[in-house]
């Protein structure tokens, strides 16, 4: 299994858009390329998705076991030429001090070879001994190739190659200009709509086109080679339980995007059929058994969102007649009486008794461990950790206003975290759960399971309850 491992010394040092410009390049060859993110994030893997054709996805140690990292890996890998794996921060950032959740251990888990990306700004000499002390720090591991990027022109790319080589033993893939036009808007990264996708397709393909002339592929696809295939871990299977079908609708627009490629293809496999509706165009819900609504960045369509009256409408009755909803950070927002943004304040769907306040900085960021509540609808399943904890994550900038916690029900209690008051998060109203906390249906927390349990157990009683109002 051919593949590699973009990371660097720290964040914002270009891998994202190298990242997207490799993705292309090497499809623009004829290679079918699978791509993944490491970590939790929506908006990378939508454009590396748009890069290469093929769905991206996640590995994050902090919601997933090794054993299941490594294979979703092998499945997404059968079929692929060739992967590339997209880091977060730097090689060797995590969550403890042994950097068991870092880019280097999964570089190590999978034993895929690592191509560092060096902003070079304002360095020269200093780059020998940053790349030395990456290799030694860590013989798990193999820093094959690195890729010299914000370079200052042709003196200073001559100068960094010359160290490189001088130094080390590691090979410089290539050297990429300091280039404004090469930066991309990172809050909007995700939301690339039919309407905007000839700009999104511009901008995908100049990276392509800058990686292609700066970047020695046929020596980057040669060190994926080196790439182990043996798995290490057992194959993990999935399971499937097929109920009968239940319409799921879900939101797919430019308010709403952030959905995690396996759990949409999880709701399929456990008997949904998905049902996308537009909440900016739409007069009216689809006939559904229920709705997930996912997040994204309802704030730069909130003119719009307030404007589609009907759909506002459609959406609070069918709660209000016990429909089964679940919605995640920008679906709460959604769901709340108001949204302010930059000084404006629209109305929004009016079912959460709250409004949703944007703020300058993150209201809540990072991994999240929640523990049930004992409130929630949604069915119990049985639990591969058995622990009782939801690692999951969050990140808004909105917090709700106005909320009267004490009298609301809450399904879950908040143990590392923001969640919608510090303490809680999961407001439940008849059959709503809305969450500032993203879900991934990995590890222990079988989220998709229970929420169609749970919508098919509200599906039998309405029919039961149909059929018994009939005329005998």
């Amino acid at each position: 299994m051919a593949s590699i491992y973009i990371s660097a010394a720290h964040k914002s040092s270009g891998k994202t858009t190298l990242s997207i410009g490799l993705g292309r390049a090497l499809a623009s060859r004829g290679l079918t390329v699978q791509s993944f993110k490491k970590g939790p994030d929506y908006i990378d893997p939508l454009w590396l998705h748009s890069a290469t054709g093929r769905g991206c996805y996640n590995l994050d140690f902090y919601t997933m076991h090794g054993e299941e990292i490594e294979a979703l890996y092998r499945r997404r890998m059968q079929g692929a030429d060739i992967g590339l794996i997209e880091g977060n921060k730097g090689l060797y950032d995590g969550l403890d001090i042994e950097g068991s959740n870092s880019n280097a251990a999964l570089a190590a888990l999978l034993d895929i070879p690592v191509v560092l990306v060096i902003n070079t700004k304002g360095m020269t000499r200093g780059i020998a001994p940053l790349l030395l002390g990456y290799q030694a720090f860590d013989h798990n591991i193999s820093i094959s190739g690195v890729i010299l990027n914000q370079v200052g022109g042709s003196r200073h790319e001559s100068k960094l190659v010359n160290v490189v080589e001088h130094y080390t033993d590691i090979p410089v893939l290539g050297a990429v200009a300091n280039d404004p036009s090469l930066g991309i808007d990172e809050r909007h990264l995700g939301l690339v709509p039919n309407n905007e996708r000839s700009q999104a397709e511009e901008v995908i393909d100049y990276l392509a086109k800058t990686v292609t002339d700066c970047v020695d592929l046929d020596r980057l696809i040669e060190i994926a080679g080196e790439a182990r295939s043996v798995p290490r871990f057992a194959a993990v299977e999935e399971t499937s339980h097929q109920d009968g079908t239940l319409r799921i609708g879900y939101p797919k627009d430019m308010a709403f995007g952030f959905y995690y490629p396996d759990d949409l293809e999880a709701l399929r496999r456990h008997g949904a059929e998905l049902v996308p509706f537009d909440t900016l165009n739409d007069e009216r819900l689809p006939e559904v058994d229920g709705l997930f609504i996912g997040g994204g960045f309802p704030e730069t369509s909130m003119d719009a969102l307030e404007a589609n009256t009907s759909i506002r409408e459609a959406i609070r009755d069918y709660i209000e007649q016990g429909g089964a909803v679940y919605a995640e950070c920008g679906g709460l927002m959604y769901l709340c009486r108001s949204l302010t943004w930059q000084g404006k304040k629209c109305r929004m769907v009016g079912i959460i008794p709250a409004d949703a306040v944007m703020h300058e900085r993150p209201q809540g960021r990072g991994y999240v461990r929640l523990t049930e509540s004992g409130n929630s609808r949604w069915a119990e399943v049985a639990e591969k950790n058995g622990d009782g904890i939801i690692n999951a994550h969050e990140f808004h900038y909105s917090a709700l206003e106005g909320l009267d916690a004490e009298s609301s029900d809450f399904a879950y209690k908040v143990v590392r975290g923001t969640g919608i008051d510090s303490r809680h998060d999961g407001y439940i109203y008849k059959n709503l759960l809305a969450n500032y906390t993203h879900m991934r249906n990995v590890g222990g927390c079988h989220w998709v399971e229970r929420f169609l349990s749970h919508v098919r157990a509200i599906k039998t009683l309405k029919m039961g309850n149909q059929g018994s109002n009939k005329d005998v």
